[in-house]
């Protein structure tokens, strides 16, 4: 019992300048490991990406911290993938996810991702294959994240997933009190999930209203990737907008309770 008072006394104690230095001391240390973690020598080669990608700023977003454990779902060539293991360290783990209906379009970037996974390396990195609407995780987790890929689960490749399936099943993989990014390219307002198929494509206010249906509450947004010159019409993959598109970034919260 005194363990607990004894810190809560000091805390109602301190000036509220010094509980802002102590909360600043924080998220200093969080930007530090971010910062060492994107430094990491083994990443040279996503370097040339990173100010495009801002993945400091993700990293950030998404409060990644050492120790925890991470689901990252189809993590592509595994860009963010080395930066959460640099950051979660031996004590956290990262777990990415590959729908076998994806393997199915992109087995190269499965392959890439399993050959670094074996280095020691980034031996908190595991690889999981599983049906695209049966995602589970061998362990709760701290943060689950996706980058440009909550748009493909309902397209007819990935067997049509209902986003409603996909949502819960996050939900439930997840730790009371933990997080799920979603970052995707922006669709026209208004537009749902017309353009998923077609443009790659999805419109924000729809993924935030099927993430807050699974029971999620919505904890934030990030403007690091938005681009007002994309005007949403093009295909993501058109050499006018490919790795410049407008993108939105949410963090949505499961609750503690």
């Amino acid at each position: 019992m005194r363990s607990t008072v004894l810190p809560l006394l000091i805390a109602l104690a301190l000036p509220g300048a010094a509980l802002a230095q102590m909360s600043g001391a924080h998220t200093g240390a969080i930007y530090a490991t971010v910062a060492k973690a994107v430094g990491d020598p083994a990443r040279d080669a996503d370097k040339a990406n990173d100010a495009r990608r801002k993945v400091s700023s993700i990293m950030e977003f998404a409060h990644v911290q050492p120790g925890q454990s991470v689901l990252e779902l189809i993590p592509g060539g595994g860009y963010f993938t080395r930066v959460f293991s640099a950051i979660v360290g031996p004590r956290g783990h990262v777990y990415t996810i590959w729908p076998n209906e994806y393997v199915k379009e992109d087995a190269e970037d499965l392959a890439a991702v399993k050959k670094f996974a074996a280095d020691p390396h980034y031996a908190n990195v595991s690889v999981l294959e599983q049906p695209a609407d049966q995602l589970s995780s061998p362990a709760p987790v701290d943060l689950v994240f996706t980058s440009q890929n909550y748009h493909d689960y309902p397209d007819k490749f990935m067997g049509k997933v209902d986003p409603a399936v996909l949502d819960k099943q996050v939900f439930d993989a997840l730790k009371p009190g933990g997080l799920f990014v979603v970052i995707d390219h922006v669709a026209p307002a208004g537009s749902g999930m017309q353009d998923t198929d077609t443009l790659h494509r999805i419109d924000p206010a729809i993924v935030k209203q099927q993430i807050e249906a699974a029971g999620f509450v919505f904890d934030g947004e990030s403007n690091a990737l938005r681009n007002p010159a994309d005007d949403h019409t093009l295909k993501v993959f058109d050499k006018a907008i490919r790795g410049h598109t407008d993108q939105f970034i949410y963090r949505f919260r499961k609750p503690a309770n």
